[in-house]
């Protein structure tokens, strides 16, 4: 592959109001465990940002300005669905291997993640702080932002497995707005997966303890 233009490390970079959001939900975690659930629900709504939401939608809402597809010869197709793999996602070995590899960060943008199961705890403890509807304006722009997703190198469309080296953590933003692209024709770097991001966010899984 020839390759004459500029690869980036994620289709748009992060805003600092999503790392605010991350150190409140953070603070809630911790909040909750002392038993401060009002003080909690209240950073809850607090993470929950418009300038957020603005991000989440601009790369994923339809004819983004942040994802432009470049044409690269000699890639796999589109498959039809009969030909594709039959399990779509990694099993619960993988996942706990990537959790483990990719330290609850996107591998794109590098803003922290959150897996669904522990959304749905918080959603569960405080359905009114953490508004989770079925349209995209009805969702906690917090979470929907950092919502973690298995996304496929390869994607399962045009025939990526569920191997640990074709999968990667990611954020919702980055997973949606690629699609079934490849990362080299929208322009992204493939991420170093042998180095693991270095931080003390756990994606909010010690609030697991805690229920």
């Amino acid at each position: 592959m020839k390759e004459d233009y500029f690869m980036n490390s994620c289709l748009r970079e992060p805003i600092s109001e999503i790392f605010e959001a991350a150190r409140l939900l953070d603070a809630a975690v911790t909040l909750h465990i002392q038993g401060k659930s009002s003080l909690a629900e209240e950073l809850i709504k607090a993470a929950d940002l418009p300038e957020i939401r603005e991000w989440t939608e601009s790369l994923w809402g339809k004819g983004s300005p942040y994802v432009t597809f470049r044409e690269v010869h000699n890639t796999p197709p589109k498959l039809p669905k009969a030909d594709r793999i039959a399990v779509r996602m990694p099993g619960t070995k993988e996942k706990q291997a990537l959790h483990i590899r990719d330290g609850f960060h996107c591998r794109f943008c590098k803003i922290p993640v959150i897996r669904k199961e522990v959304r749905q705890i918080f959603h569960d403890l405080y359905p009114n702080a953490l508004q989770w509807g079925r349209k995209n304006l009805e969702q906690h722009a917090a979470f929907q932002a950092m919502w973690l997703q298995y996304d496929h190198v390869i994607p399962h469309a045009r025939g990526g497995n569920n191997n640990i080296n074709n999968v990667i953590i990611t954020c919702a933003p980055c997973n949606f707005a690629r699609m079934d692209f490849l990362v080299e024709e929208v322009g992204v770097e493939m991420p170093n997966l042998t180095t693991k991001p270095t931080s003390s966010w756990d994606g909010l899984e010690r609030l697991l303890k805690f229920i």
